[in-house]
């Protein structure tokens, strides 16, 4: 029942009233964005979605304005992150923005993390599966691991997710993303 007709509502009632509350930071944060470099305070990707829809995914921009292959993967140290990037990444902040995309309907507030299209070409059966919900702003594999997982680990999480959502697994994975927030990100398993 929760899948099917709550999840949605919960999402959008969460999205909003964490956009209300958060406003200040996302103010700041656009602020601080403009003075630190140039450029767009957003980026904007595509991203893999519910049933293979793309969609453009938004986020703070975080690294200096200049083109770049899209499939790398960037750390805080790299450096084209900028000075405010290294902080907005390492407590989420960056992410912030896909609230908007929540209360578009294009992702959840907890679900799989979308990812590149390009991804899916490598997909297992575990990786196929995460299409059959909305990707999220937080999921089982971002609390357990996150980047330090391969991508088969993160599919195989993402798959445990999908098959066992619920109103009490999405509560707990929000609570563990506090602490992932707070302490940051290591490689735990379930």
């Amino acid at each position: 029942m929760y899948k099917a007709f709550l999840k949605r509502p919960f999402d959008m009632l969460a999205a909003f009233v964490l956009l209300l509350l958060v406003s200040p930071v996302l103010l700041l944060t656009a602020l601080l964005l403009k003075l630190d470099s140039p450029g767009p305070i957003l980026f904007t990707q595509r991203r893999l979605g519910l049933n293979g829809r793309i969609f453009d995914l938004y986020k703070f921009r975080s690294m200096v304005h200049v083109p770049r292959t899209p499939s790398r993967q960037v750390y805080g140290s790299d450096p084209e992150v900028t000075r405010i990037g290294k902080f907005i990444r390492r407590f989420k902040i960056d992410e912030l923005p896909q609230l908007l995309n929540v209360l578009k309907g294009d992702m959840s507030i907890v679900g799989p993390r979308p990812c590149l299209p390009d991804l899916q070409a490598e997909f297992d059966e575990n990786g196929r599966s995460r299409t059959a919900v909305r990707p999220g702003l937080t999921g089982l594999a971002q609390v357990n691991g996150n980047i330090f997982l391969s991508w088969p680990e993160r599919w195989r999480l993402d798959r445990v997710y999908v098959d066992n959502l619920s109103f009490v697994t999405d509560c707990r994975i929000l609570w563990k993303t506090v602490f992932v927030v707070l302490l940051g990100e290591k490689r735990t398993m379930p």
